[in-house]
């Protein structure tokens, strides 16, 4: 991280013109822009105050209804109906439709799959022979037969090439190639020889119309466009960049000052609205709703909550005693009716304590055990 401060750029010198334009535009621009300034700071203040005092409240109330009237419904909903009516129907397609399924391919499926298997392969295995003992034979015949007969085409076929060769090369080649050598040849090369130069004179007729054509847009057009714009319009838009970049800078200058008095006038303003509403406010605040809130909590509310959470605490004990009551009441009918439930056998997982005691030194254990 380099912590030397880079260099600034070399200060290019201003004009007497630069300076003339830029102080009465600064001047304008500033008169201008302070009441737009205030206007935009006192809209942020209060934009900011019903953000914080309007909308964020409404917003928790509007999210909290939205889940009171969307989300709960339906989460009770899935959890209490929907979850338990799938279980049910899980377990209902379970053994009506897996369990079925499971017998029907256990014990019928795959027997006769078996059975096909078998089938498939004693077919396969007769194929096999009638391949191998009837076929093969009969396609090797064919096959000598097929190879005698290829040679004789063979034969033949070459025969009738050569001779069809020879044809076509002493009727038609070597006349085609006479005629391209004497006749074709010649006459290309003057009509070649032709056409290259009429594309010559075309091509001289050519250069000398552009350059005519040249020189006389270039004194027409091109040298009255370039003193237009050399001696005209290139300084008419320095002046013109000049001015806007002028009120670009008096613009960010005059926001930037408008801001430090607006910040001013609100302070003012927050320091008599400080020592006009909330001073007062605050002392009666202080010395008088305190003390009496203090006094009521401590007279009112405190032995108040105090019976409340007496009630609620014999309430839960007294809830609590029913609840034992219900559940006793109904471990006995439960037992009236069906009988008092089979308790497991108590198994003795101890090591035993006689002679029979397993160890490592005798033979006794269960593996070397007479």
């Amino acid at each position: 991280m380099d912590l030397q401060k880079p260099p600034e750029p070399p200060h290019r010198p201003e004009g007497c013109l630069v300076v003339a334009v830029r102080l009465p535009v600064r001047i304008v621009v500033l008169v201008l822009v302070v009441p737009v300034r205030m206007m935009w700071d006192a809209l942020v203040v209060a934009g900011r105050l019903l953000r914080d005092t309007v909308f964020k409240p409404l917003g928790r109330a509007l999210l909290w209804t939205g889940r009171a009237l969307f989300v709960w419904p339906f989460l009770a909903l899935w959890r209490y109906l929907l979850v338990p009516v799938g279980r049910a129907l899980a377990w209902l397609g379970r053994i009506l439709v897996v369990v079925p399924a499971v017998w029907c391919h256990r014990y019928l499926l795959t027997p006769v799959g078996h059975a096909l298997a078998w089938l498939a392969r004693a077919a396969g295995a007769g194929l096999a022979w009638v391949y191998a003992r009837v076929l093969v034979p009969v396609g090797h015949a064919l096959a000598w037969l097929l190879k005698g007969a290829g040679a004789i085409l063979a034969a033949l076929g070459l025969g009738v090439y050569t001779a069809l060769a020879w044809l076509v090369r002493y009727l038609v080649v070597v006349p085609a190639r006479w005629l391209y050598t004497w006749v074709l040849a010649p006459v290309g090369r003057a009509v070649a020889w032709c056409a290259r130069g009429l594309a010559r004179l075309l091509g001289l007729l050519v250069t000398g119309i552009g350059l005519a054509l040249y020189w006389t847009a270039r004194v027409l057009l091109v040298l009255p466009a370039l003193a237009l714009w050399r001696w005209v319009l290139a300084p008419v838009g320095r002046f013109l960049a000049l001015v806007a970049r002028e009120i670009r800078d008096a613009l960010g200058h005059a926001w930037r000052i408008a801001g430090r008095i607006s910040r001013a006038v609100g302070r003012a303003l927050g320091t008599l609205f400080r020592w006009i509403f909330v001073e007062p406010v605050r002392w009666v605040y202080r010395t008088v709703l305190a003390p009496v809130g203090h006094a009521v909590r401590a007279a009112v509310l405190r032995p108040a909550a105090a019976g409340v959470r007496a009630v609620g605490r014999v309430t839960r004990e007294m809830v609590t005693t029913a609840r034992d009551t219900v559940r006793q009441a109904r471990a006995e009918v439960r037992r009236m009716l069906f009988g008092t439930p089979r308790q497991p056998a108590a198994v003795d997982r101890r090591e035993p304590v006689a002679r029979d005691t397993r160890t490592l030194g005798r033979s006794t254990t269960a593996l070397t055990k007479d």
